[in-house]
């Protein structure tokens, strides 16, 4: 499967194998988040999903399409955390090994949901760059294959969260979409396109982290430190794959500080009985810091939040 296969008809393919296995997550209105952001905003809550996040649906379409030299010889991949649980779970499905290697500032946590899926977990680096380097060094002496966060399979995948939005509200005048590797943004603008031409989409990514902000701006792939607290947004770098369908189809991007984003996940939390990681707290951030009117939707993309993020937004709470 190619970048050429990023289309409308393959995240449908990719909707009949994720079904199979996921169910549907709910878009639903909080009155009391509405209230505090004084308009309506829906929140597409993937953070239900079995790994805390959206990003099982790629490991799921990717587990029915592995190639026999992927099931033979076992796969690898790097991440801060989602995407390895979500690369974990579906080898799990397929009976395949896998092997992830982290960041070594990687959440404990998501460390340790990693391994409770069944994949061998490698600490390398200090940022998600090093750790890809690592990564597929290892898949070249191991003879296993390297799953780029973005590989095609991973984008459809993605993407279904966004034909189940389109199909819940199609009536959407804007829709925040966070960005780390992109996925879920390029698998949004694919869907939009073809469901829903009249909503605009917005990226939202952290200004401790603006590797893919600054790629989408300058039309060429950038790289940037990524200090963020938010471990899901924590990319060095843009993504060819993903900026190659951001730069043509993505109406805005913005950027959000992390405290910003801490605040957004305190509003989840009080507002709407949600946990929200960094990661999953972003779009919200994106759609306060604009203030966006009309029929809005953000998406909660994962629950997956660290020991120091809960004790933030503990201390936060408590303070209010």
């Amino acid at each position: 499967m190619t970048s050429h296969d990023l289309t409308f008809a393959g995240v449908l393919t990719a909707a009949e194998i994720v079904s199979r296995e996921l169910s549907a997550t709910p878009l639903q209105s909080h009155p009391l988040l509405d209230q505090a952001l004084g308009r309506p905003v829906l929140v597409k809550h993937e953070n239900v999903l079995p790994t805390g996040a959206f990003k099982v649906r790629g490991g799921v379409h990717l587990s029915a399409r592995l190639t026999d030299a992927e099931r033979a010889h076992g796969v690898v991949t790097c991440s801060t955390g989602n995407h390895a649980q979500s690369v974990a779970y579906g080898a799990r499905l397929a009976g395949v090994p896998a092997t992830i290697v982290m960041p070594a500032g990687a959440p404990v946590a998501k460390r340790d949901a990693v391994r409770a899926l069944g994949a061998e977990v490698v600490l390398a680096g200090g940022s998600l760059g090093e750790a890809a380097e690592h990564a597929r060094a290892r898949a070249r002496e191991s003879g296993a294959s390297f799953i780029c966060p973005t590989d095609p399979r991973i984008v459809l995948g993605h993407a279904t969260a966004y034909l189940e939005l389109f199909t819940q509200a199609p009536d959407l005048d804007t829709l925040f979409v966070p960005v780390g590797s992109g996925t879920g943004a390029a698998g949004a603008c694919l869907v939009r396109d073809a469901l829903a031409p009249q909503c605009r989409i917005v990226g939202v990514q952290s200004s401790a982290a603006p590797a893919g902000w600054r790629s989408w701006r300058s039309g060429t792939i950038e790289t940037a430190p990524a200090t963020t607290r938010a471990a899901g947004l924590a990319t060095t770098t843009g993504y060819p794959r993903t900026q190659a369908i951001l730069r043509e189809r993505l109406d805005d991007f913005v950027l959000v500080d992390d405290d910003a984003i801490d605040a957004a996940a305190r509003l989840l939390a009080t507002c709407a009985h949600t946990l929200a990681e960094g990661a999953g707290a972003a779009s919200l951030a994106g759609a306060v810091a604009t203030g966006v009117q009309g029929a809005v939707a953000v998406v909660c993309t994962g629950a997956n939040a660290s020991a120091d993020e809960i004790a933030r937004l503990a201390g936060s709470v408590a303070a209010a």
